[in-house]
């Protein structure tokens, strides 16, 4: 019966959480400068520069710098690999 539990456990927390996460640096190594970009508190920019660890965004009139694992999402692709 604990074996079973686990089991459950495994396939409906771990597993899912584990293929997010490999999902999201998936999406972090994708990130080029001119993409459009939502951060996760919100902010919309597109990205000027992409260093190791780091991302500057220009959003309105304010250029910032921000850590990759703030990205949440890529909202739009520069036309160079969009059609690639």
């Amino acid at each position: 019966m604990p074996a079973l539990l686990i089991v459950i456990f495994y396939f409906a927390l771990i597993r899912p959480q584990q293929q997010k996460a490999k999902q999201h640096a998936a999406l972090l190594k994708a990130v080029k400068a001119g993409d459009r970009i939502i951060t996760t508190s919100g902010i919309v920019g597109v990205v000027l520069s992409v260093k190791e660890k780091t991302l500057s965004v220009r959003s309105a009139d304010a250029k910032f710098e921000i850590t990759k694992s703030a990205v949440a999402e890529i909202s739009e692709r520069t036309a160079e690999t969009s059609e690639s």
